[in-house]
């Protein structure tokens, strides 16, 4: 009943995440992109996708993503709200660092689909990363409560 109720919930909250940010896009000519990479703790790789919504401050930005990861008998979906500064140089690539909450959905896989566990719960990211002006970009993100432990990625923002 819990793992029911959880993909009900993930199958209204991810596209309303998107349609929102696509909105808000839209309106402010903000950037979409992509991500993947590795984590550990638990040991997964993962894929998602970001929206730089809005620029809050001077430099100061509000870039909500979702990444769902595989592997380690796990399923982890993560919605992350994150505020990101980014520091500005006249170098190709140019650094950013922050951290937000997370809602994070974990399903244990154990054997037949009816045996698998969900459970839902908070968690906190800081990330620091570098991105170049072309849309390539690498993070690191370190994780507390629930969220996972150390990730490692690259991506690319249209």
């Amino acid at each position: 009943m819990l793992v029911s109720r959880a993909y009900t919930l993930l199958r209204f909250l991810l596209p309303g995440f998107f349609l929102l940010a696509a909105v808000n896009a839209a309106a402010a000519q903000t950037r979409a992109g992509v991500r993947a990479g590795i984590s550990a703790d638990p040991e997964q790789v993962y894929i998602g996708g970001h929206v730089d919504v809005s620029e809050i401050a001077k430099r100061f930005w509000f870039r909500p993503n979702v990444e769902v990861g595989f592997g380690d008998h796990l399923t982890v979906a993560t919605f992350n709200a994150e505020f990101v500064y980014r520091a500005t140089t006249r170098k190709q690539w140019n650094p950013y660092f922050g951290g937000g909450p997370a809602l994070v959905v974990q399903t244990f896989h154990s054997g037949a689909a009816r045996n698998n566990n969900t459970d839902v719960g908070p968690g906190f990211n800081f990330v620091a990363g570098v991105e170049q002006r072309k849309g390539l970009l690498a993070e690191i993100k370190i994780g507390a409560i629930d969220s996972p432990a150390f990730k490692l990625g690259i991506g690319w923002t249209w």
